[in-house]
């Protein structure tokens, strides 16, 4: 299934549940005790789509108020999770320099990876920026992830939940009760196929982070210059 279908036939099936009331809410955003922490090579989108994006979340926060809105400086593209969040996971249990080391051997002869910001898609708990790699970069820098990885001796999650093939960006997490969902979809389909802008990614970062990615909570370990 292409990148378009994938996010079509997310948006048809999200939508419709949301529309119906099956949405889920995220419990866990505002619980100060969530200790779900792991490690991620991210991709943070340029300034320009940063803004575009928030024209979006200003439109969905005039009729939505109390939803959970990323803020400029959490979104971000999830490259890899390296090692997913769980409870209790802290960095004296790894040596980071490892870590970097498999990293920047993975970046040897990588091509020039660029992304596309076009049109919004959802899921039952979340809206999210559709992003669309110009050609196989991407998908080639997480293959010499997953082997290089899989090597080595390193704690790694790599794909436990699943094998990571979009380049979405999270944006919106539904964390109270919709007031109206239908202006919800309505905002969503107006900005379906909204061009947010392209980027060609310049560094790469390696995070200690929580499950959301919020700026307080993150540790940059390092970057990685393309």
């Amino acid at each position: 299934m292409d990148l378009s279908e994938h996010y079509d036939q997310l948006y048809k099936k999200s939508a419709a549940a949301i529309l119906a009331g099956n949405y889920k809410l995220d419990s866990q955003i505002n619980n100060p005790s969530d200790s779900r922490f792991g490690i991620t090579l991210l991709i943070r989108p340029s300034e320009k789509i940063k803004t575009n994006i928030q024209l979006f979340l200003n439109e969905l926060k005039a009729i939505e108020p109390r939803q959970y809105y990323y803020p400029d400086a959490d979104i971000h593209i999830t490259l890899m999770s390296i090692i997913s969040c769980y409870e209790g996971f802290t960095l004296d249990k790894i040596s980071i320099e490892d870590y970097i080391k498999v990293i920047q051997e993975s970046l040897i002869n990588l091509g020039k990876i660029k992304i596309e910001f076009r049109g919004v898609t959802a899921s039952p708990s979340a809206l999210m920026i559709q992003g669309f790699p110009a050609d196989e970069s991407l998908n080639n820098l997480r293959n010499k992830l997953r082997e290089n990885f899989k090597k080595s001796t390193l704690q790694q999650s790599i794909d436990s939940r699943y094998a990571i093939s979009t380049a979405h960006s999270t944006v919106m997490r539904f964390q109270e009760k919709l007031q109206n969902p239908e202006k919800l979809i309505a905002v969503a389909e107006k900005f379906r196929d909204y061009n947010f802008g392209e980027f060609t990614v310049d560094k790469v970062e390696l995070v200690y982070n929580d499950w959301y990615q919020r700026e307080n909570n993150t540790i940059h370990l390092a970057d990685f210059n393309l």
